[in-house]
């Protein structure tokens, strides 16, 4: 897919409740290798209590309650769920099947004369019951960005996180993100020159800021509602830029700073030569951990040590998987497991899937960690998280375990062959 693919804290706590009580076990999970992401770093042989959807403790030797639920993990890790990236799932079933594909204001020529439409949701379309959502739920993604497909337009629309609980209402509210696609790949598709972006973006903001006036015969970029959406972005509300080349790096900071507005950076390829910008401004970086070798222009440069080089600069980071398609946005994992092979600290890795994004978009206090009060959003695994050989035992989504069978499973098991021995290793 295109890589374009405030509430108080407090009521978004509340909010996060009352969407994962419903169906929620008394669980406790014992002697696990629980990675809490949080200052306790990594607790090993702990217990970890889950009750009506939050952890409510952790600690050694905990007695169960009457009726709750015992999971023997036995030493193996247990983490936060994990953050799926900026993605489609749930708007895009089979992305070369159009008629299933409600991420994109545009399917094809524009008629009513408008190129920016930022008043574009693609949450509305969002389908819970997506195949692709059980299949990556089981991989141990609990959360995601869901963001519109620019489709050639400098204004993609608005997105926000869905927590994949199979609820009615899975968005955060507080996550609303504004996306834009800028840069060389968005050159290709509006047939601008990537000056030409910047003059649209700054007509649209000039049309959308309170106490300008527009004309009447002003050539208008953007609808009424266009303009009013904006608005509400421009009034510090998150913005996220679709950019990889340090002069857009910076010029995204220079709009932001002037506006008002929190950027996040997705993409990045040469962010590291900008790092101490990003750093100093404390603006997030969205990386394809797998880009290496530069596919275009604005990728010169990248390296799979992007992820090291932005850690070490203090710049926060998080991972998505922009090349594998929406319904395996679960190989965000593997990426970070080769981040890791880079240089990027282990602990870095996982905070980069867990506790990084749930902050950048506004999940609430304790989300993305393992502490009590925190949502009991949760994984248990065979083994190393970041390691292609490990997988998901079992998931929690607001203590309510969820279900490890997928179409993928279903499959599996239809046209293995019963009792047959596996191939041997080896030519």
């Amino acid at each position: 897919m295109n890589r374009l693919h405030r509430l108080p804290l407090l009521s978004c706590a509340i909010a996060l409740l009352a969407c994962t009580s419903a169906g929620a076990q008394d669980v406790l999970i014992r002697n696990a290798q629980v990675h809490t992401l949080t200052p306790q770093g990594t607790l090993e042989r702990s217990d970890v209590r889950v009750r009506n959807g939050r952890v409510v403790e952790i600690g050694s030797s905990l007695p169960p309650g009457a009726g709750t639920t015992i999971i023997e993990a036995n030493g193996r890790p247990l983490t936060p769920g994990l953050f799926g990236g900026i993605t489609g799932l749930g708007v895009t079933e089979i992305e070369a099947e159009s008629v299933t594909v409600d991420s994109s204001a545009f399917s094809g020529e524009r008629t009513d004369g408008f190129l920016a439409r930022p008043e574009f949701d693609a949450t509305p379309a969002f389908n819970a019951d997506a195949v692709a959502i059980g299949v990556n739920r089981a991989e141990g993604i609990t959360f995601a960005m869901i963001a519109p497909n620019a489709s050639g337009t400098l204004f993609a629309g608005q997105g926000a996180v869905a927590r994949f609980d199979g609820s009615a209402d899975p968005f955060v509210a507080a996550s609303r993100t504004q996306f834009l696609d800028m840069g060389a790949a968005a050159t290709d598709g509006v047939g601008y020159s990537r000056a030409a972006q910047i003059m649209l973006l700054q007509q649209a903001t000039r049309e959308a800021t309170p106490g300008k006036p527009l004309q009447a015969g002003d050539v208008r970029l953007l609808t009424p509602t266009g303009r009013e959406v904006l608005a509400r972005y421009l009034a510090g509300g998150r913005m996220a830029f679709a950019v990889d080349s340090a002069p857009d790096i910076r010029h995204v900071l220079a709009y932001a700073a002037g506006h008002g507005v929190k950027p996040v950076i997705i993409g990045g390829a040469q962010a590291p030569q900008v790092a101490a910008m990003l750093a100093q401004a404390r603006v997030p970086v969205v990386l394809e951990p797998l880009l290496n070798l530069p596919g275009e222009f604005d990728h010169i440069g990248a390296t799979l040590e992007n992820a090291a080089r932005l850690h070490r600069a203090g710049v926060p980071i998080m991972f998505t998987h922009f090349s594998a398609g929406t319904n395996t946005a679960h190989k965000v994992r593997q990426g970070a497991g080769v981040a890791v092979a880079h240089g990027l600290p282990w602990d870095a890795a996982l905070a980069a899937l867990t506790s990084t994004p749930a902050d950048v978009f506004g999940l609430g206090t304790g989300a993305g960690r393992i502490a009590p009060g925190s949502p009991a959003d949760l994984v248990l695994w065979s083994g190393d998280p970041l390691d292609v050989t490990s997988f998901a035992e079992q998931v929690w989504i607001g203590g309510k375990s969820q279900s490890m069978r997928s179409r993928q499973t279903e499959l599996r098991d239809r046209y293995r062959p019963q009792g047959a021995a596996l191939p041997a290793a080896g030519p």
